[in-house]
């Protein structure tokens, strides 16, 4: 799978490097308007997005687990909504045994679940879909109904079919981002009536990657895109994850006026060639607790406010993967700042 996820068995880490990376501003995780007094069921917690629905806010992360708050503070954990992967998936992907890295998209009247299905160190890797009217179990019409699968890769292709997210430009297109690892971050058209590849047969377009050393690994994952003053801004991780206190994962962004690229940081640095703009770190030094930040999602708020989904590692929870949640400010020149 992702490695990523793969990686969930632990990885050997690096050093938190940055060269040729532009630094964004970003303060200590633990001092922040929310993550200073976030509290409840934020743990485990792992590749989250966060969406609201009347005016309650739901965290899904990865095993699709779903947790709600009504303030972005106080967080209680709600009943899985799926117990096993589909057969279809089963059959797709042998040996897969839990659904990953959700996204959350409300089009068409409905929720679009997607979510990834992969097993450790391949890229035979596959997302699916779910859709529902609500995401509240107590509304009437809610359900969710197995839409199968979107997209899929295979030992012979050069991306990794995971991390999902769905993203709707300006001019009304749909498009999926995904991918972990191997050549890195692509980009999918998709038909906004079925949430699925406009053309199966058309090649994606390649969005960010890391330069691996020969026979090395490439450590990129977990896109997301949202659209702001003309830009499109593309957040990855880069590094590893899922190592608990020793994870290495930091998030960088980079924008573009259009959707296929290219993106650059703020220093002009490009993510084609593993850059960008760091918008999420581990603490610094003296903080030293919440450990490879990583796995973003994004959400505008329906007050116009901006908030960062992520998850890190507790040094001093035993590593444990916890949700964590910034508000993002803009600079005057356009560029997201984790307030943290």
């Amino acid at each position: 799978m992702a490695i990523r996820s793969l990686l969930l068995a632990a990885v050997a880490a690096c050093m938190l490097t940055a060269g040729g990376i532009a630094l964004a501003e970003a303060g200590p995780a633990t001092t922040g308007p929310i993550n200073s007094r976030i509290t409840g069921d934020i743990v485990p917690t792992h590749d989250p997005v966060l969406v609201k629905e009347k005016g309650t806010y739901y965290v899904f992360g990865t095993g699709l687990t779903v947790k709600t708050s009504p303030d972005l503070i106080h967080w209680t954990a709600q009943p899985q909504p799926f117990d096993k992967v589909p057969q279809w998936g089963s059959q797709a992907v042998p040996g897969t045994k839990d659904m990953w890295a959700p996204d959350l998209s409300f089009f068409g009247g409905q929720w679009h679940l997607y979510y990834a299905l992969s097993t450790f160190g391949s890229n035979q890797s596959a997302i699916g879909l779910f859709t529902s009217p609500t995401l509240d179990p107590k509304v009437a019409g809610y359900g969710w109904k197995d839409e199968g699968l979107v997209v899929m890769s295979h030992h012979a292709d050069d991306f990794n079919a995971i991390d999902p997210n769905h993203f709707i430009d300006a001019d009304g297109r749909h498009w999926l981002v995904l991918g972990s690892f191997w050549t890195g971050i692509k980009l999918f058209g998709l038909d906004p009536r079925t949430g699925k590849l406009l053309d199966p047969a058309e090649k994606p377009v390649s969005l960010a990657r890391r330069l691996a050393p020969a026979g090395g690994p490439a450590p990129i994952e977990a896109p997301f895109l949202i659209e702001r003053g003309g830009y499109h801004y593309l957040f990855v991780s880069y590094d590893y994850c899922c190592k608990g206190v020793n994870s290495t994962y930091y998030t960088v962004v980079g924008r573009s006026r259009d959707v296929r690229g290219p993106y650059l940081g703020k220093d002009g640095s490009r993510l084609m060639d593993g850059e960008g703009t760091i918008i999420l770190r581990a603490d610094l030094e003296e903080q030293d607790r919440f450990r490879g930040p990583g796995h973003p999602g994004f959400l505008h708020d329906t007050d116009g406010k901006d908030y960062i989904v992520y998850h890190a590692y507790d040094k001093m929870n035993r590593g444990a993967s916890t949700l964590r949640i910034s508000p993002v400010d803009w600079t005057a020149d356009g560029w997201p700042v984790a307030v943290r």
